[in-house]
C-alpha cells in the first residue's frame, strides 16, 4: 500500500496538471457513477489528506479516490498510449491539455463538497498537512496503551500517512519491538516526530529511503528484507503478519535490535 508521500506527490502532481481547466470529458468506469457527467466543469483542486485523495470539481463535488494497494493516477498528454492496460482504468478525467487516468483504484466515489468530512473526518493529524500536530498525534495513540506499537502507528486514525514501510522502519530505528505496548514505549513523542521528519524527507523523491541511500537494495533498513542479515549487527530480518483478524500486514525487524523486553 503506498505510503502518505507517494500519496502527497501523486495530489500535487494531479492539482499542478488539472487545476484552473475545465472538464472536457469525464469517465466513470465504476457502476455508482457510471452516467455521471461532470465535464464543464473546471477542476478547483486536488489534495491528500492522508492517503485519501480529494479532487474538488465545479462548486459543488469532490472526487474521493484512494490507492489501496495497487492504484496509481497517471498523466499523459492528449493520444499518448496508457502504460497499464485500459480495463484496469476507473476513472478518466480530460482536459485540453491532460489526461487523468486512476488505474486499479480502492476507492472511487463522487460526493458533495459538504460531504467531505464523511469520508476523512475520522483521520488523525496528517502527516504531511497543514493539521499536522505531533501532541494530538501521540494522545490518541496512548488511548489504547495495550495496543502494539506498530499497529498503532498503523492506525490512521491516531496519524494519517503511515505504511508497512515506515511503520517497520521506524520500530528499527527506535530499537522497538513491534509487539511492545504503546504503554511501554517511553520516547512516544520522538517516535512520532521522527515519522514527521521520515515522510517529509520522501515527500520530493520517487525512491523512498529512510537509509539515506536511494540505489536499490540500499533504500531500508529491515523492511523487505526478511531472511537478509541485519545492516547494524548481522542478525537475520524476520518477517510475521501482524494486525487486527482481516487486517494483518506484514512486519519486518531485528530480533537482536529489536528485543521482546
Amino acid at each position: 500500500m503506498p505510503e502518505g508521500d507517494t500519496v502527497w506527490r501523486t495530489a500535487r502532481h494531479l492539482d499542478q496538471a488539472l487545476s484552473g481547466h475545465r472538464l472536457t470529458r469525464t469517465d466513470f468506469r465504476v457502476p455508482e457513477h457510471a452516467t455521471l457527467d461532470l465535464s464543464g466543469r473546471a477542476v478547483e483542486s486536488t489534495v491528500a489528506r492522508g492517503k485519501h485523495l480529494l479532487t474538488r470539481i465545479g462548486d459543488d463535488h469532490t472526487l474521493h479516490t484512494h490507492l489501496k494497494m495497487e492504484g496509481a493516477w497517471h498523466l499523459y498528454r492528449p493520444g499518448t498510449r496508457w502504460r497499464r492496460p485500459a480495463h484496469e482504468a476507473r476513472v478518466v478525467l480530460e482536459t485540453e491539455p491532460w489526461s487523468a487516468v486512476g488505474f486499479a483504484l480502492g476507492i472511487i466515489a463522487v460526493i458533495a463538497r459538504s460531504e467531505e468530512d464523511s469520508v476523512v473526518g475520522h483521520l488523525g493529524p496528517d502527516l504531511l498537512g497543514p493539521d499536522w500536530d505531533p501532541d494530538e498525534a501521540v494522545r490518541r495513540m496512548r488511548e489504547a496503551p495495550a495496543r502494539a506499537v506498530a499497529d498503532a502507528l498503523l492506525d490512521q486514525r491516531n496519524l494519517a500517512g503511515i505504511g508497512n514501510l515506515y511503520k517497520s522502519e521506524l520500530c528499527f530505528l527506535a530499537g522497538l519491538h513491534p509487539w511492545r505496548p504503546v504503554s511501554d514505549v517511553a520516547s512516544l513523542d520522538r517516535l512520532v516526530r521522527r515519522a514527521h521528519v521520515m515522510l517529509e524527507a520522501n515527500k520530493e523523491r520517487v525512491e523512498q529511503t529512510t537509509t539515506g541511500d536511494t540505489r536499490r537494495g540500499r533504500q531500508t533498513w529491515v523492511y523487505g528484507r526478511d531472511r537478509q542479515p541485519c545492516r547494524r549487527c548481522g542478525t537475520t530480518v524476520r518477517v510475521a503478519m501482524q494486525g487486527p483478524d482481516g487486517q494483518e500486514r506484514a512486519t519486518y525487524w531485528c530480533p537482536r535490535c529489536q528485543p521482546e523486553a
